[in-house]
């Protein structure tokens, strides 16, 4: 596919797609034999992608990756229950069973449900984000587990988890923003143990860009499914909103977020791709369901530029040794833990990895969205 100034949202989408179906065959997406967010991210951009463009190629996709951690009898297979990052995945088995009407996916969705159901919390309710970090609540974590609730609780009557997620996005809200910006810093360790955590605060003591982009695009996302009566839907688009006005403070001379989001030129710091991917996702999306006003469309239009700007091709084949263009992703940050200044300018940086060409895929499809 060549490139152009003319190529739309959707069609750089669909060239991301396809490079990583060129690389990786579905059953293969790494980490494999893990049921877990870095491919629950991508698969969830290619869903995207499927929902605009129909090409059913996307779905099966989709649907090896599933089926080979996914039993026919609907068991889980390689994923860790007390880890938010293993149940994002679980997203992906809702389109599968309305388009497949297989009971196995059902079957899933209530395993990873009962997880929920039982998964830690700390003492003021929130839940853990992992069991190497007990009682640690993280930003990340609003996404990989708080649209999967809102769904399953939308599809099968489940209201108490939709307000559990609400919950969480608001004890989150109280526990992480810091007044003066807006903005909400990584992580909350109420029991001030950490070495990162703040001794009178608990906080991380830095904005880590890509942590904030989940809490809108999780939010937005909670909205789709949320009954447009529910109590909290107001305020769920006020902290949304909020967040997202806050970051655009923050936005660099190219249209690019930082990794350090609040230290833009800052010695060592840097443009991150993923951050502004989610960052352009989440303003194009509140822009479409009337929640920020259209004037914030211009600056996910200078986020989405910058981005685009940063890309590289790289000349290759496909199977039928037919040639292609791959689309490469770059500057994006590693997955990372809780650090301060020098340990997140100190990340290294991935191309093409999932949870980065992930992102990129929900930035180009609700831009594309957007400006239709």
């Amino acid at each position: 596919m060549n490139m152009n100034e003319t190529q739309s949202p959707l069609d750089y989408a669909q060239a991301a797609v396809e490079t990583m179906q060129r690389k990786y065959r579905g059953a293969e997406l790494p980490p494999v034999k893990h049921f877990h967010y870095h491919q629950g991210v991508f698969l969830s951009g290619v869903y995207q992608t499927y929902q605009l463009n129909g090409d059913e190629r996307y779905l099966q996709y989709i649907k090896d990756w599933v089926d080979s951690n996914v039993t026919e009898s609907g068991e889980v297979l390689n994923h860790d229950r007390n880890a938010l990052d293993d149940i994002q995945p679980g997203i992906l088995l809702f389109p599968l069973l309305e388009y497949t009407q297989e009971q196995c996916y059902r079957t899933a969705l209530d395993e990873l449900v009962s997880d929920i159901d039982i998964y830690p919390k700390n003492d003021e309710g929130g839940y853990w984000h992992n069991d190497r970090a007990p009682r640690e609540m993280w930003l990340d974590g609003l996404y990989m587990g708080g649209p999967f609730m809102v769904e399953y609780g939308a599809r099968f009557n489940r209201p108490d988890l939709i307000n559990e997620a609400v919950f969480q996005v608001k004890l989150m809200r109280e526990k992480t923003r810091v007044e003066t910006t807006g903005l909400w810093r990584h992580a909350y360790d109420p029991e001030r143990a950490q070495p990162w955590a703040d001794p009178q605060t608990g906080l991380s003591p830095e904005y880590w860009g890509r942590s904030m982009g989940w809490v809108p695009v999780a939010i937005l996302n909670e909205l789709d499914y949320m009954p447009a009566n529910h109590h909290e839907r107001a305020a769920l688009e006020t902290i949304a909103g909020d967040l997202l006005i806050s970051l655009c403070k923050y936005q660099g001379e190219d249209g690019r977020w930082w990794q350090v989001v609040d230290k833009v030129g800052a010695a060592g710091n840097w443009p991150e791709n993923s951050c502004t991917c989610l960052y352009v996702a989440g303003l194009s999306k509140a822009v479409r369901l009337g929640i920020l006003p259209a004037e914030y469309l211009d600056r996910a239009r200078r986020g989405y530029q910058g981005v685009i700007d940063s890309l590289r091709w790289e000349e290759t084949t496909d199977a039928e040794g037919n040639a292609a263009r791959d689309l490469l992703v770059g500057d994006v940050c590693i997955g990372t833990g809780v650090g301060d200044y020098d340990f997140y300018c100190a990340r290294p940086t991935s191309v093409n990895d999932l949870h980065g060409v992930g992102a990129f895929l929900l930035m180009c499809t609700e831009f594309e969205m957007a400006t239709r």
